[in-house]
This record gives C-alpha cells, structure tokens and sequence, in this order.
C-alpha cells in the first residue's frame, strides 16, 4: 500500500472521529456512535497499513487489536488492553450493526463510553 494510501486512512478515520464529537454535541446519538466506531476500525486499519501495508478486511475491534499484537509482538500488552476494556470494545464493535440496522436509540452515556473509548485506542495504538 502506497504512503499516499495509508494518509487517507489516518486523515479518514481522524474525520470519523471530529464528526463523531460534533455530533455527540448535537445529541445525534446513533450517527455519533458509528463514527466512533469507524473512527476504531480505520485508525486500527491504518496502523497496521502503516506497519505492514496491508490490514485484514473486517470490522472487528478486537480481530485487528490481536492482528497489530501479532505484528508488533505486542501480545501481552494488548491482551491487557482488551481484557482491561472488553465491555467498551464490545459495545463499539455492536454500534457498526446496530447503528445502522436495528431501530434502538442509544443512550447518550453510551456514546460518550464510545467517545472516551476511541480516544483512549488512539492513544493506545500511538504507543506501539
């Protein structure tokens, strides 16, 4: 993957997550919630771009956190972050589907879990 190609996926998936925020601020919780979820997915996606060139084709939080431990031999410190996080990855992996397909409204405590979430990966990820 040309570098041209992985820039988009930073600045992409760094869009997701300035959309995510305002939207938060304007109490749009659904749309806010899968930007989050983006935000995780293409931020994941691009570190292991930046990495490797290439990234799995999945939307899976945790499949592409174990892919990046695997390249980076980072296993123990990412299974740390998972087990330590589950519950937040979990529901930000859940918001790709239900944002989209299930009529539910999330609670705004939910998506703000989201917010803090993608943010404390971002950080995470930026350490490896």
């Amino acid at each position: 993957m040309a570098f041209e190609e992985i820039e988009i996926l930073r600045k992409r998936a760094m869009r997701f997550l300035e959309n995510g925020i305002e939207l938060l601020e304007k109490n749009v919780l659904d749309i806010a919630a899968f930007n989050f979820q983006q935000f995780s997915e293409l931020y994941l996606k691009f570190k292991l771009a930046e990495i490797s060139g290439e990234y799995p084709k999945t939307h899976s939080i945790k499949r592409l956190l174990k892919e990046l431990a695997k390249l980076t031999s980072t296993e123990e410190k990412v299974t740390n972050f998972l087990e330590e996080n589950i519950d937040r990855i979990s529901n930000l992996e859940n918001a790709y589907i239900t944002s989209r397909y299930i009529p539910v409204e999330f609670e705004r405590k939910e998506v703000e879990n989201m917010k803090e979430m993608a943010e404390k990966l971002m950080k995470f990820v930026d350490l490896i």
